[in-house]
């Protein structure tokens, strides 16, 4: 006979199994977007007000270039795993297969625009 405590027999026995997984990804993405965002708004005010030629400059900067395509990446990831949580506990049936395709899809979109834009800028 195995002895198991109460703390035991209910790790990992969550709704879906992995929410601390989910809760320590969210967290960590909030800390880094809270990092990463005030500084790229920062670059991307000064570079806002100047000619074509400038912001074309500003944006070829391999600090400034990864700096955006951290922030897209990892704020479009942040933005499909809380839209998911979201769906999963308000919605139902086909229309929560739908919302589901359509957070993950706008999410990805997103992401590949803004990387698009980001490689013609910068190279």
């Amino acid at each position: 006979m195995r002895y198991l405590t109460d703390r035991k027999r209910a790790e990992g026995k969550g709704a879906s199994g992995h929410g601390t997984d989910h809760h320590w990804y969210m967290t960590v993405t909030s800390v880094t977007l809270a990092c990463l965002v005030p500084i790229f708004l920062v670059l991307f005010g000064r570079a806002m007000g100047g000619t074509r030629a400038e912001v074309i400059e500003a944006f070829s900067n391999p600090f400034m270039a990864i700096l955006t395509a951290l922030v897209l990446v990892v704020g479009m990831n942040h933005f499909w795993r809380g839209a998911y949580m979201l769906v999963s506990d308000y919605w139902r049936g086909s229309l929560r297969k739908g919302l589901f395709i359509l957070a993950i899809g706008l999410a990805y979109l997103v992401m590949a625009v803004g990387l698009y834009a980001l490689a013609r800028i910068a190279l």
